[in-house]
């Protein structure tokens, strides 16, 4: 591994707003492109760090990535609930993909979940087309919870985000 995991400084909100902006609309994960609404939640990295321990993968001085990892139920969490850690906006600029950067961030998540006193389980969300996180996740030891899947914007029913869960 030829990079640090550490948490955001304030001088890199912006870059990693747009890293994680990029992934999602390179991806093809926003239903609206560049007018989708949830670019704003992606961009806004010091909301996120206000609420929530944001991480950054850097080399070199060069962000490469970023995860929100969210230590309870609060204003971050979408799933997370008694006992449960979250994370999310996992994005990894796509330069930086295929060095492992994705999966270090969340072993780095997971180790933080490890530590929070009475955390049984990390939880997360992710669409049905990102199939590179899910080999990161499976390969790590989470597991599907279909019981837990849910649509974000009830009005639009093609949208159903798949969860997984990381017992520990």
């Amino acid at each position: 591994m030829d990079f640090l995991i550490r948490p955001v400084e304030p001088g890199e909100y912006g870059i990693l707003g747009e890293i994680t902006a990029q992934a999602y609309l390179q991806d093809g994960l926003l239903d609206f492109g560049e007018s989708d609404g949830y670019l704003d939640e992606l961009r806004d990295v010091a909301k996120r760090a206000a609420a929530a321990e944001v991480l950054v993968a850097v080399a070199d001085g060069e962000v490469l990535g970023g995860v929100t990892f969210v230590a309870g139920a609060g204003p971050m969490a979408d799933l997370a609930g008694l006992g449960e850690t979250e994370i999310r906006m996992l994005a990894v600029a796509h330069a930086a993909r295929g060095r492992g950067v994705g999966e270090a961030l969340v072993r780095a998540c997971a180790d933080r979940a490890r530590a929070v006193e009475g955390c049984v389980r990390m939880v997360l969300s992710t669409q049905s087309s990102m199939h590179t996180a899910h080999r990161i996740y499976e390969r790590l030891g989470f597991v599907r919870t279909p019981g837990r899947d849910w649509n974000p914007l009830p009005h639009l029913d093609d949208i159903t985000l798949l969860t997984y869960e990381l017992t520990f």
